[in-house]
């Protein structure tokens, strides 16, 4: 099973760690975090990822990791790539609940796997949701209709 690490602006890594082990209870335990503060460097927020992907991956017994970022190009995210290594260390970035229910849903697969089917759960976990309009039910008969405009005849 891949480890799964969550790197993301502090406190939202822990805050989607919580997510994971509401749903996945039993998985989470493979769930780390690296929440990436303000006053963070680059250096800073590399050496904190670099650290947590040794314990994940010593965890694991394939020493695979998926690091999981919230947005591409931020901070965390530019950390994360330096720390990644394209084998054992894949990186996933625009992490969303969908993605992540899906990647612990799926990480027992092979680590090719479970990026996609983590990626196809934060696509397909984004989309429209507006509420349907509900019927127009001002053309019923009111109790108290005086020009009875609603009346069938």
């Amino acid at each position: 099973m891949a480890a799964l690490l969550i790197v993301a602006h502090a406190p939202l890594a822990t805050a989607l760690q919580a997510v994971a082990r509401h749903v996945f209870a039993d998985r989470s335990e493979t769930v780390s975090v690296v929440d990436v503060w303000p006053e963070w460097s680059a250096d800073t927020a590399e050496e904190e990822i670099r650290a947590a992907v040794g314990r994940a991956g010593s965890a694991d017994a394939r020493g695979e990791v998926l690091i999981l970022a919230d947005v591409f190009g931020a901070t965390p995210c530019n950390a994360a790539q330096r720390v990644a290594d394209g084998t054992a260390v894949r990186l996933v970035a625009g992490l969303n609940v969908p993605m992540l229910w899906r990647a612990l849903a799926y990480a027992q697969q092979p680590i090719e796997t479970l990026i996609e089917r983590a990626l196809v759960g934060g696509s397909q976990g984004v989309m429209p949701a507006s509420p349907q309009r509900p019927q127009d039910q001002s053309l019923n008969s009111p109790t108290n209709d005086p020009t009875h405009r609603h009346h069938q005849q």
